[in-house]
């Protein structure tokens, strides 16, 4: 019966949950055996990747424009009717596996998965995920709401990052500071959505029985192998290794740039990753990668295709297909992402470009996972293609080092050798920056679930941000800016939507760090690895992934000296190339 689903996603975009309800039943009384479980996982799959498409379509033009009120409505609308029945079904199909005893051929790590599902799952949960869902609508609706007049012109916030990169210092900081401003006046109003969803959290965790929420996430995120201890000792090699090496980027930049002390506006208005050091030192324009949207795409299609023949069709593929949405709006949603339409066997990327290097970065990253999505679907079975964010961050970060020696225009990307080894120089050195940024970033994380009740006090947050801030971040002079370091955490969106979502950067750059590494040696024997290790989606373990790409999994001092110190010889061999 599963031949009767809809071939196109498209056509069941209002389904309800009695059109899935056979489907779900036909599942729920198959007696499985040896014999069977093979055709009833792929009737399962099929099923699941229509609802995993739809929802993620609701989800994209919810974030395409915030100020949609229809599309608001549908996607909460699923949200709140759909989701839980949905979860319900499959959690009863899961149940039925595992209890089945049965072993299907490449099916342990889903196997794996699926048995710590079942034991944190609780019914009564299932109203407050949905009610999760919809406070992170309302996060997005405060900061796609953010605009400001620059120049008689009203923009979204992000537009300023273009301004942000002037060498003149007085715009910068004008731009830095209207940005800033701009933010602090959504305080109050996410402050108190903060409460909100900590209150949330805390009777999630306690539902299942645990004291904290860093309990239940570390479950619920499939933390198998590693540990809060181990995060806690990569905070502690970042401020060994990393955090030293910074502090020199940043004299240099300070020496530069010619000034007493470096200030926020002497680095990145973006608030996404404000450590970029995305301000050149010298007297040069900033760097303008394209003119148009289009120039973006088919650049970026170049370069892929330098990469790697496969992943430059891939991306193609997505060009001609319409499954790119780059441009900054105003009421679009915040940040970037990748996504994944199941049934297509298709991602999409979402992004907001603004005309700066970073827009190129960004893409760089987003299209690793497009790739990964690629790459992961001839797997038979949608779980076996649910990746560890862990690895799946190595897919992107990975992508953007193995496209750096494609950037030349003269090798299919945007600039001049000298403009291209000045993106290089930007791209190492906010590797090191962002080490940095990510450990305040998840440290924060570490604090608030471990000490619920103070942190739903925003002014303790605020105490514990500015104080990791200075832990981590050193060699800048925020004096006179302390209401708007220490709302930092307020615009960080992993930090209010995706809990816990965030030190999968720093290990997985790690793991990139030394994808990279094995390409200076053999560009293409590392692309191969690669692209091997993107084809086992989540059907091996998180080690396993990492090995097979050339990498390994690692936390500690020494792996991440050895990376540190290739990024910083190279900043010196890019630095010595431009003064030439």
């Amino acid at each position: 019966m599963f031949d009767d689903l809809p071939r196109s996603a498209l056509e069941a975009m209002d389904w309800r949950m009695e059109h899935y309800q056979p489907y779900f039943q036909a599942l729920y009384q198959t007696e499985l055996s040896a014999e069977n479980v093979q055709s009833w996982l792929t009737g399962w799959t099929q099923l699941g990747e229509l609802i995993m498409e739809v929802f993620a379509r609701l989800a994209v033009a919810n974030s395409q424009n915030t100020a949609d009120a229809e599309a608001e409505r549908r996607y909460l609308s699923y949200v709140e009717s759909m989701l839980p029945p949905l979860q319900m079904a499959n959690n009863l199909l899961q149940r039925k596996l595992v209890e089945s005893g049965l072993q299907p051929e490449g099916f342990e790590i889903p196997l794996r998965n699926m048995r710590v599902d079942l034991e944190i799952f609780r019914e009564a949960n299932l109203p407050l995920f949905v009610e999760e869902q919809k406070l992170g609508t309302e996060y997005d609706k405060i900061i796609g709401a953010q605009t400001v007049t620059w120049e008689g012109e009203e923009v979204p916030v992000a537009r300023l990052q273009v301004a942000a990169q002037t060498p003149d210092r007085a715009v910068r900081e004008r731009a830095w500071r209207l940005a800033h401003e701009r933010y602090l006046a959504d305080r109050e109003a996410l402050n108190a959505l903060w409460v909100k969803f900590l209150n949330v959290r805390q009777q999630i965790a306690a539902n299942v029985g645990f004291s904290t929420y860093l309990e239940y996430r570390w479950k619920a995120a499939g933390r198998f192998d590693y540990t809060p201890q181990d995060c806690l000792n990569f905070h502690a090699a970042i401020e060994e290794v990393v955090v030293p090496t910074m502090v020199r980027l940043l004299e240099r930049q300070r020496r530069a740039l010619g000034v007493e002390t470096l200030r926020p506006w002497d680095m990145s208005i973006d608030p996404t990753h404000p450590m970029q050091l995305s301000v050149d030192a010298h007297p040069r324009p900033a760097l303008k990668p394209y003119q148009s949207i289009d120039e973006l795409e088919a650049r970026a299609e170049s370069i892929f295709h330098h990469v790697d023949p496969t992943l430059g069709e891939y991306f193609a593929t997505m060009r001609r297909e319409g499954l790119l949405d780059l441009a900054n709006r105003p009421n679009k949603a915040p940040g970037g992402y990748c996504t994944a339409f199941p049934v297509a066997k298709r991602p999409f990327i979402f992004m907001n470009a603004v005309g700066l290097h970073d827009d190129v970065q960004t893409l760089l990253h987003e299209a690793g996972h497009a790739f990964h999505v690629f790459e992961s679907a001839p797997l038979p079975y949608l779980q076996q293609r649910e990746t560890p964010i862990e690895f799946a961050e190595v897919a992107s970060m990975g992508m953007e080092l193995l496209a750096a020696p494609y950037l030349s225009a003269d090798q299919g990307g945007f600039y001049s050798p000298a403009d291209a080894a000045r993106a290089r120089l930007e791209h190492l050195q906010n590797m090191i920056t962002f080490w940095a940024y990510m450990a305040v970033v998840d440290a924060f994380q570490h604090w608030v679930y471990t000490n619920l009740e103070a942190a739903k006090d925003p002014a303790a947050c605020d105490a514990q941000w500015s104080a990791l801030w200075d832990r981590f971040i050193q060699g800048v002079d925020w004096s006179g800016l302390e209401a708007f370091k220490a709302t930092g955490w307020h615009r960080k969106l992993h930090i209010f939507r995706i809990p816990f979502y965030y030190v999968e950067y720093g290990l997985a750059q790690l793991g990139a760090a030394q994808v990279w590494r094995g390409a200076l040696s053999d560009q293409r024997a590392a692309v191969t690895r690669y692209r091997q290790a993107l084809a086992l989606g989540g059907s091996a373990a998180l080690p396993q992934l990492y090995q097979k790409a050339g990498a390994r999994f690692a936390f500690d001092a020494a792996t991440l000296r050895e990376a540190v110190s290739l990024i910083e010889e190279t900043i010196e061999q890019l630095n010595a190339q431009l003064s030439n």
